[in-house]
């Protein structure tokens, strides 16, 4: 019997369009247990799949992906987290997670980068996941996509001209007051919607915990969870149009 529970690279099927989602390895944010949101991965996962993409998903560290545990309590349990949870092919794929420093643009039509306050940590002073998402971005057949915290590695990246990869660009991400809204505003290392203003974003907002998916040109943000899949459908359109 073949064993596909341990994947070690991007497989290399050239006839489906390949999307890699990207979620964080850290456990704990100052102390702060933390992880992927779970609801992140588990939306636009299905939303992909629903589309006939094939999905990866990868990790700075690759292997388990910790997953935080206020994602999977009470409300936060969304339907598409409690899929995903009892999906033996989905949970593997979040068990074995393929590590970054094996992945390049090539091996993708999108790369959509998850949330969680686990992002806070390993997803900034990454040169992999910079050097990465910057290669994907200026790649004009290729998607890049950010949801939540996730936007928080856009914030280290720049253009092709060395400008910051925000600067004039519509996006948004989880906001200042959400950030207070949770009590992490001081254990955060900056705050996305300040960082990208100060970058020279065109930075757009719902109100709190109010779906908002931004699109300018091959770039995809949401807001905060509540934005997962609204920010998977962009994506999706944009595959679709690119096909």
């Amino acid at each position: 019997r073949k064993d596909n529970t341990t994947p070690t690279h991007v497989s290399n099927n050239t006839t489906m369009t390949k999307v890699v989602i990207v979620c964080t390895s850290a456990t704990h944010l100052k102390g702060h247990p933390t992880g992927l949101w779970l609801e992140e991965l588990a939306t636009p996962y299905y939303s992909f799949k629903k589309a006939g993409f094939e999905v990866v998903v990868a990790s700075p560290k690759g292997g388990p992906i910790p997953i935080d545990k206020n994602s999977i309590a009470g409300d936060f349990f969304t339907e598409a987290a409690k899929k995903f949870m009892h999906d033996a092919d989905a949970y593997s794929l979040c068990s074995h997670s393929i590590a970054l420093d094996t992945i390049t643009k090539d091996d993708m039509d999108a790369l959509y980068l998850a949330g969680g306050h686990g992002t806070c940590v390993d997803f900034i002073d990454n040169a992999v996941l910079k050097n990465l998402i910057e290669s994907t971005y200026n790649d004009p057949t290729k998607v890049v996509a950010a949801d939540c915290h996730g936007p928080i590695a856009l914030a280290e990246c720049v253009k092709s001209d060395g400008s910051p990869l925000v600067k004039d660009l519509n996006v948004t991400g989880f906001t200042d007051s959400e950030e207070d809204a949770v009590q992490l505003t001081s254990v955060v290392p900056f705050l996305v919607e300040s960082r990208f203003v100060e970058q020279g974003a065109k930075f757009e907002k719902a109100d709190d915990w109010h779906p908002k998916a931004v699109v300018d040109g091959k770039l995809v943000t949401g807001q905060n969870p509540q934005s997962s899949e609204a920010c998977a459908a962009e994506v999706v359109k944009l595959l679709v149009t690119v096909e």
